[in-house]
């Protein structure tokens, strides 16, 4: 590939300047002559290095520290340390180089953001995760690590068109089950959106390209909407003297697909698909007067959805987004979402932790984001979480609605919507938690379920004997509660255990069967437990009494009499044992090779012949089949993505699948005649069990047949569409 030298040092000469220039930060000339170092060092240690689509590595880093400076807004300091984020990873640069030309602010986050190499190589444990987990630990360092990582996810992500579809898949998949949620968490808002675009257009490329096409065609019909509203409130707010301007924002393609999946609806039933905003100048004495003025002239002008008012003026969110969210009656009879902001609210929605920061210098109280990341360090520290468990944990809370509920002393507290009172206890603090004897809501003895809602005053009863019991998880909603809980439980486990792990060597003993890993591994098939762990717990709080105990000693002996006597019998040669396969008939094929193996259905997503598919290899040499839009398959991509397999169907014309379809509508007399007709005897398709049932005219149905292949259950659904009355058809 040729490259002409010249044009590309001028480009990457004019992509710096253009660095310097978009920085949301005002930059002294210190902060220059730090940036200016930073590239030239960047540009040394990255001069024979090129990315996948050729061009020179060197614009990586300078386009992630163009997000970092304008799209995030951080300082010198930041800039710098992404300029270098892969000199230490990804060149002869050591640490020990960076901290001497650049000292330890830098270097500190330059090593946060160095990957993790040398990570555990245990097969239940996703590298990402594990990856994941570490690198939040640095936030005890520097939040910006961090947000350098999103940045640098973000750019990754935008250049991801000249890298091989699997690494697409497994990039895609990481952003939505990590970095998306955490730059929620955070309060970067545009790059959420644009991290859940983008990966939307390598996971299911057919769906994003229809949703973004049906935005394009409507764009003239959006702006002439917004056109009209605006005509009919500016004249009002200008009345009253107020700087403002009026602008439509866009529902993203991602937000528009989850809503038509989970409510199994077409992109025109998506009523929602833009807001509209209203931002204002006001100096921060008179924000919410003037917000609250502005509500009430849209209110006068539109009816109100009293239901959809959205106050996060009064309450911010806990990372600092501000903003009033109404629902109207808007020109044409259409609902449309209002949001009412002042400037300093929208530069923080759009800037999040940057503009954050800006606004709270000189201000001594913590905000709402260092309280998270506080919350959030507890729980890295916990010792009793594996990575996958933590980034499950981490996620729970993201993207949770909030309440607001008070302390008996009157201060305010923040917590996901269904908390309930021990969510509250564990809120406060963790002795307190783990010492909750009771609860009083609004001066009144509640349920330590008791969900909360904002407004009430909670107070916490605690006794020094209280400990957590295991169905305190049954009623807990923050990741917290529940980690705290889990690492209390297991310390009591442990305790339990190690006692029932020497009552169960004593037993064995006296029945004259020695306690090895071979006897423990039989028992654990026996008792129909995970873990050793769990099998001494069970001895140890009698559930696997002496009765179980002889049983499985009598099991034991026997199997070994009827194994020595066959093996007298066959007589097979030293060594050789036949181990039982599971038949595939060759009905699906794995890798690039295409080879036949091992496998079976996964009873999650149920893929029959036709779907897109994948495989998880186990580790019984078995292959789990999983369709490719299964509502695990994101999850199990990011965290197993060394154990994904490539599937595809082969003719299976002959192989039959169990397929159930959900169908609702209005009902009408024979409706299921007509059903059951076209399914038996238009289709010939055998039908396995049926339930119908109608309220107020309206019918359920559920159907479970047997069918070829994909091909097979479209024709189906379309034929049954036909019958009057029918409206959706779903397949669970």
């Amino acid at each position: 590939m040729f490259v002409d030298e010249k044009v590309e040092n001028k480009e990457i000469a004019k992509q710096y300047k253009e660095l310097l220039r978009i920085s949301y930060q005002q930059l002294d000339p210190s902060d220059k002559k730090l940036i200016r170092l930073a590239f030239n060092t960047a540009v040394d240690a990255h001069k024979h290095q090129r990315r996948k689509s050729g061009e020179a590595y060197i614009f990586h880093p300078i386009s992630v520290a163009k997000i970092v400076a304008s799209e995030i807004g951080l300082d010198a300091t930041s800039i710098s340390a992404a300029l270098l984020h892969d000199t230490v990873e990804d060149t002869n640069y050591k640490l020990i180089d960076i901290e001497k030309l650049f000292g330890k602010n830098v270097t500190k986050i330059v090593s946060g953001l160095t990957k993790i190499s040398r990570l555990n190589k245990d097969a239940d444990i996703s590298f990402q995760a594990e990856n994941f987990r570490k690198m939040l630990l640095t936030i005890n360092d520097d939040i910006r690590v961090v947000i350098i990582k999103i940045a640098d996810r973000l750019h990754n992500m935008q250049t991801l068109d000249s890298m091989p579809e699997n690494k697409q898949i497994k990039a895609a998949s990481e952003t939505l089950f990590i970095y998306a949620p955490l730059a929620h968490r955070i309060g970067l808002y545009n790059i959420k959106t644009e991290l859940e675009d983008l990966s939307l257009k390598y996971t299911d490329s057919k769906s994003f390209e229809h949703i973004k096409s049906k935005i394009e065609d409507s764009k003239e019909e959006r702006e002439e909407y917004i056109e009209q509203f605006s005509q009919l409130i500016s004249e009002t707010l200008q009345k009253e003297k107020l700087k403002y301007f009026i602008k439509g924002r866009n529902k993203s393609v991602y937000s528009i697909h989850k809503k038509m999946q989970i409510q199994n609806i077409s992109y025109d039933k998506v009523f929602d698909k833009f807001a509209i905003r209203i931002v204002y100048k006001s100096d921060p004495r008179n924000e919410k007067f003037l917000a609250w003025k502005i509500y009430s002239i849209v209110t006068d002008h539109f009816t109100p959805n009293p239901t959809r008012l959205r106050d996060w003026i009064s309450s911010p969110k806990s990372n600092g987004y501000e903003s009033l969210h109404i629902t109207v009656m808007g020109p044409h009879k259409k609902w449309v979402e209002v949001q009412i902001r002042s400037e300093r609210m929208h530069e923080i929605a759009e800037k999040g932790y940057a503009a954050h920061y800006k606004y709270k210098i000189g201000k001594d109280h913590e905000n709402g984001l260092e309280i998270w990341l506080n919350r959030l360090k507890e729980l890295l520290e916990s010792k009793d979480s594996n990575a996958i468990d933590f980034v499950e944990n981490f996620k729970l809370n993201l993207y949770s609605e909030e309440i607001f509920v008070f302390t008996p002393a009157g201060e305010l507290k923040s917590l996901p919507r269904n908390s309930t009172a021990l969510d509250f206890a564990f809120n406060i603090h963790t002795e307190i938690g783990t010492k909750t004897r009771g609860a009083r809501v609004n001066g009144k003895l509640v349920p330590l379920s008791r969900k909360l809602k904002s407004g009430d005053s909670v107070e916490i009863i605690t006794s020094e004997k209280s400990k957590p019991t295991a169905n305190w998880l049954d009623f807990v909603a923050t990741s917290r509660a529940r980690s705290i809980i889990r690492t209390s439980l297991n310390e009591e486990k442990k305790r339990i255990a190690e006692e029932g792990k020497e009552l169960l060597r004593r037993k064995l003993k006296h029945l004259k069967i020695i306690m090895v890993e071979k006897t423990v591994n039989e028992m654990l098939d026996y008792f129909k437990v995970n873990s050793d762990l769990d099998l001494f717990y069970r001895v140890g709080i009698k559930t696997v009494d002496n009765k179980k105990i002889k049983d499985f000693a009598k099991y034991y002996n026997n199997r070994f009499l009827k194994f020595f006597n066959e093996r007298l019998r066959s007589k097979p040669k030293k060594g050789v044992f036949k181990k039982e396969l599971i038949s595939n008939n060759n009905k699906i094929i794995f890798g690039k090779e295409k080879k036949a193996s091992n496998y079976k259905l996964s009873e999650c997503c149920n893929p029959i012949s036709g779907d897109k598919i994948f495989g998880l290899s186990t580790q019984n040499d078995v292959i789990v089949v999983h369709k490719h839009d299964c509502n695990f398959a994101i999850s199990l991509q990011s965290n197993f993505a060394y154990r994904i397999i490539p599937a595809f169907w082969v003719d299976s014309n002959k192989q039959e699948f169990t397929v159930e379809l959900q169908m609702s509508g209005i009902d009408q007399k024979g409706l299921v005649n007509q059903v059951t007709r076209i399914i038996s005897n238009h289709m010939n398709i055998d039908i396995k069990k049926m339930n119908f049932y109608t309220e107020e005219d309206l019918f359920k149905g559920n159907i479970l047949i047997r069918v070829n292949n994909q091909e097979h259950i479209k024709k189906l659904i379309q034929k049954l569409l036909t019958i009057s009355g029918i409206e959706k058809i779903a397949r669970i």
